[in-house]
């Protein structure tokens, strides 16, 4: 691992620990040139999975996509970063449970919406609404009324 500030190759790992979400180590670095101390983190990553898409193309699974459309879900709603980070490890996990190579991207938005319902609502409607491309208000009302429903009961 080389140094942020020297560029130095070597640095020695000073801690070890699990991080917040517990799916992450956070490793403490010195460099061992010129003694600065940093972070890395090192973190559960999903090999050799191929997403269908819709249209039947095929494409290596990119985690950059999940983040970025969860962020934009999640946009202007208080979710803590420590929380984000365990979705987004929620929803690997669950991808990787399923042990298969190939898997349908609309079961990876199935997956992605049952996290989201549980951590934010409003951020699963903003989800839904593009997921699941309501043709009209009727629709999207249905789906309102369903998570009003659960809520109530």
């Amino acid at each position: 691992m080389k140094c942020p500030i020297c560029y130095h190759q070597d640095t020695k790992v000073v801690d070890s620990r699990v991080a917040v979400d517990g799916f992450s180590i956070r490793r403490r670095r010195e460099c061992l040139k010129c003694g600065f101390r940093f972070s890395t983190y090192e973190e559960i990553e999903i090999l050799d999975l191929t997403v269908i898409k819709n249209d039947g193309r095929k494409e290596s699974y990119q985690k950059d996509k999940l983040i970025r459309g969860l962020k934009k879900s999640l946009e202007k709603r208080n979710v803590a970063d420590d929380k984000f980070k365990k979705l987004i490890n929620q929803i690997e996990r669950d991808l990787q449970a399923t042990r298969k190579s190939e898997i349908k991207s609309g079961r990876i938005g199935e997956i992605i919406m049952k996290h989201l319902k549980k951590l934010d609502k409003v951020a699963y409607i903003r989800y839904a609404s593009v997921y699941k491309l309501f043709d009209d208000l009727e629709s999207f009302q249905d789906e309102l009324n369903n998570l009003i429903k659960k809520r109530r009961k």
